[in-house]
């Protein structure tokens, strides 16, 4: 059906375009384990690929050519490049979201217990057997004896009717997981990319709520600003409430604004050595008058010095003056929250490889918006469903029959903006011939080709790509399916 390309005023015209190759992207639901979405198909049919530009750039994306790769490409193209807020504002607009939305969590607020009843639903909304068929990575097919196992690990019955909050700082990136095990688990037997225990990834300096532990005492479960799952204890230093508080309010700080930096070689301390800090991770920062001109047998003329969080023998906290080199991508304070700069944080994840619940040491599509926003101090919900049901931020909502509010909505988009449809989220980048790009962490690629055969293809990754054209299935384009758009203002 070709009614969806009547949405934008000037479809019509650009329809002939068009009419060799109809894009559709086919994306999985991003985030959690229990966002339901599309997955894609990595078939291939016989495609002759676009060459564009140079004799080594080929592309089987239509509409898209070598220069779109490029950042100058798009941030020429905006028009008002003005600050959006300012830090006193944006803080602002997290403590209210913290307070107000059902899917973040205030931790300042946090009682210092909580009943058995609301640890369990807590649980029960990660560590629970899914409704359809799971296999492991061999192609076995998890049964009832297999989740009982999980089940075990878990120990529901261990918990007592007032759970005392222990408190803890991340010290290395991790993964929260639906169960307490690093077994991977997929959805069909040849989908080994998207393991469906993967919850989310956590990050150095992340504060948590430790809640539970699991039989063997290697996990535990454990509540951030947005999200509760399980995660290894070998990634989790224990310590007072007091202190962590203290350590997680200090300033100055310094921001991690490239998609990530290390921590300087440590020859002394392995701690503190190559520590992995992905975009948006925030640290105290320290001066050599502090620490002295030595900092493990380094001058810290030339870096950063910041009060890093680590995990002694026992499990517990302890911070640690650690260098960061000034070559790294990192800065003082936050970035000034303007359009130039949301493009510059967005793009540089551009052909990381996607990462399901931040798995593969990468993110999916909403912690790759979640991350370039974070650079700028700004906090989200965790998963796609959850951002475009809150309101977190002012947004446009659409029935499905709602094709002309869309056509309004898409004409008056923002640079930055984020786009909803089931199971997936997208940022504008700007526009081309009156044709809206997007900029979004996405598995499959399908299109229909001038011969009518359906081309399946993969993306599993951050990806530029035309909006208008895509299509959710033969009946229902992209277009058709947003639900939601969201200015982060």
């Amino acid at each position: 059906m070709d009614y969806a390309l009547g949405f934008l005023p000037d479809l019509k015209r650009r329809s002939r375009t068009w009419i060799a190759t109809i894009l559709c992207i086919t994306v999985v639901s991003c985030g959690s384990a229990h966002d339901e979405g599309l997955v894609a198909s990595t078939e291939k049919n016989d495609v002759r690929a676009i060459a564009t530009q140079s004799s080594t750039f080929q592309t089987d994306v239509p509409g898209l050519r070598e220069e779109m790769l490029g950042l100058e490409f798009w941030t020429r193209r905006i028009q008002s490049d003005v600050r959006r807020m300012q830090p006193a504002e944006i803080q602002a607009f997290n403590q209210k979201n913290l307070s107000t939305d059902q899917y973040l969590h205030h931790l300042d607020r946090l009682a210092d217990t909580m009943t058995q009843a609301d640890v369990l639903a807590l649980i029960d909304q990660v560590s629970r057997p899914a409704s359809s068929p799971r296999y492991f990575t061999d192609g076995r097919q998890l049964s009832d004896s297999d989740y009982a196992g999980f089940e075990a690990k878990v120990q529901r019955s261990a918990l007592a009717e007032e759970v005392a909050v222990r408190w803890g700082v991340v010290v290395e990136r991790a993964s929260m997981r639906s169960y307490p095990t690093d077994t991977r688990v997929v959805k069909h037997p040849q989908d080994y990319d998207l393991d469906r225990f993967q919850e989310t990834g956590v990050f150095p300096g992340q504060r948590l709520a430790i809640l539970h532990e699991s039989t063997d005492g290697e996990w535990w479960f454990a509540l951030n600003y947005h999200y509760a799952a399980w995660l290894p204890k070998r990634a989790v230093a224990v310590g007072e409430r007091s202190e962590i508080d203290q350590w997680y309010k200090s300033s100055p700080r310094l921001t991690v604004t490239g998609s990530q930096v290390r921590t300087n070689y440590n020859p002394v301390d392995r701690r503190t050595s190559e520590v992995v800090l992905d975009m948006g991770v925030s640290l105290p920062l320290m001066s050599a008058a502090d620490v002295g001109h030595n900092v493990n047998g380094q001058n810290p003329q030339a870096s950063y010095i910041v009060a890093l969080p680590v995990r002694n023998a026992e499990g517990e906290l302890e911070f640690e003056p650690t260098l960061i080199g000034r070559g790294q991508d990192v800065t003082p304070g936050m970035l000034e929250y303007r359009p130039s700069l949301v493009l510059q944080q967005a793009f540089k994840f551009l052909g990381e490889r996607y990462g399901w619940g931040h798995d593969y040491n990468g993110r999916d599509c909403t912690g790759f918006v979640g991350e370039v926003y974070k650079s700028f101090g700004i906090l989200m919900p965790r998963n796609s469903g959850q951002q475009g049901k809150s309101d977190f931020a002012p947004t446009k909502r659409f029935a499905p029959e709602d094709h002309a509010a869309r056509a309004e909505a898409l004409s008056a988009l923002q640079v930055g903006d984020l786009i909803y449809i089931p199971g997936h989220v997208m940022m504008y980048i700007g526009e081309v011939d009156g044709e809206p790009y997007v900029i979004h962490d996405v598995t499959g690629l399908s299109y229909y080709q001038s011969d009518e055969s359906l081309y399946r293809g993969t993306l599993s990754g951050v990806s530029i790509t035309p909006l208008s054209p895509m299509r959710l299935s033969k009946e229902k384009s992209y277009i058709d399916g947003i639900y939601a758009i969201k200015t982060i203002i």
